[in-house]
C-alpha cells in the first residue's frame, strides 16, 4: 500500500486525494458522452458534476460523524475543517453511502429547478458512479482504509501497522474488501457500458446500478471490518440497510419504467 505518492515538503499528495480526484474527473468526461447521446447539454451535466462531488463529500463526511461523534466530542471543528490537529490537510473519515444519498438529492433539487429529463441524466450518470467505485476503491486501499475482517484464504493482505488496517487488525492477514469492491464496481461498469448498446427504455441503467450495486455491497460487507455503533438493524449495519434499500429502488425503478415503455402510445389527432 502506498498512502503517499509523494511529498513536497509538508504538503503529501495522497494516493485516495487522486484516485478520488480521478473518478471525478473521468466520471464527468463519460457521463457527458453519455448525455450527448441522450440529448442531454453537456454543460448541464458539468454543472451537475460538479454539484455531486460538493455534495457526495459533504454528505460522506456527514454520516461519517454522525456514527462517529466520540472522535470529535470537544473538538467540533475538524468534523468539517480541511487542516486537522495534526497538520494534515484533508478528512480523515467518510462513508460513501452518505455521501451518495446527498449527491442524490442534490441532483434532483438541481434537476427540478432545471426542468431537466430526469431519466436521461441518471442513465447518462449511472456508468460515472459505477466507474467511481472501482477508482476510489482502488484509493481505499491504497490508503489501507475500508478495510476486511480476518481472512485464512490466502488471498489475505497483511497491512503495515502505520495503516489504519494494520492498526485496528494488528499482524492479521484480512480480506482485501477494497479490491473486492473495485472488483464488483469495474463489472457494474462493464455491464452498464453492455446494457447501453442498445437502450430500451429511459431508467435501465440507473435502475441496472441500483440492483447490482445494491446486490455486491451488501455482500461484500458481510466480510468488511465496521465499529460496533455501524451495526443498526437485525444484525446489519448502516451501508447494508441502505445497500438493501438501493436493490428495492432499483427493482421498483426497473418494473415501472419497462412497464411505462411498453404501455400502448394513445394516438390523438
Amino acid at each position: 500500500m502506498h498512502p503517499e505518492l509523494f511529498r513536497i515538503g509538508p504538503f503529501a499528495v495522497h494516493s485516495y486525494g487522486v484516485m478520488l480526484a480521478l473518478s471525478f474527473i473521468l466520471g464527468i468526461y463519460v457521463a457527458v458522452r453519455k448525455g450527448e447521446k441522450r440529448g442531454v447539454n453537456g454543460d448541464a451535466i458539468v454543472n451537475l458534476g460538479f454539484i455531486i462531488i460538493i455534495a457526495s463529500i459533504v454528505g460522506a463526511r456527514l454520516f461519517y460523524v454522525l456514527f462517529h461523534t466520540n472522535e470529535f466530542t470537544g473538538r467540533w471543528i475538524y468534523a468539517f475543517w480541511p487542516v486537522q490537529e495534526d497538520g494534515t490537510v484533508g478528512l480523515g473519515g467518510l462513508i460513501l453511502l452518505g455521501g451518495f444519498i446527498t449527491a442524490v438529492l442534490a441532483s434532483v433539487i438541481y434537476i427540478y429547478i432545471k426542468k431537466m429529463n430526469f431519466w436521461k441524466l441518471a442513465d447518462s450518470v449511472a456508468p460515472s458512479i459505477a466507474l467511481g467505485v472501482f477508482l476510489t476503491r482502488i484509493g481505499c486501499y491504497l490508503n489501507g482504509c475500508c478495510f476486511g475482517t480476518a481472512c485464512e484464504q490466502p488471498w489475505g493482505v497483511l497491512f503495515p501497522a502505520y495503516s489504519p488496517a494494520g492498526a485496528t487488525m494488528v499482524d492479521v492477514y484480512i480480506h482485501p474488501t477494497q479490491l473486492y469492491s473495485a472488483f464488483y464496481g469495474l463489472v457494474i461498469f462493464a455491464v452498464l457500458l453492455w446494457l447501453d448498446r442498445r437502450p430500451f427504455f429511459d431508467g435501465l441503467l440507473i435502475g441496472s446500478f441500483l440492483v447490482l450495486y445494491g446486490i455486491a455491497r451488501f455482500i461484500v460487507d458481510f466480510y468488511r471490518y465496521y465499529e460496533s455503533q455501524m451495526f443498526i438493524i437485525a444484525g446489519l449495519q448502516f451501508n447494508q440497510v441502505v445497500s438493501l434499500l438501493m436493490f428495492i429502488a432499483g427493482i421498483i425503478i426497473l418494473f415501472i419504467r419497462r412497464k411505462y415503455h411498453n404501455k400502448p402510445k394513445v394516438l390523438t389527432h
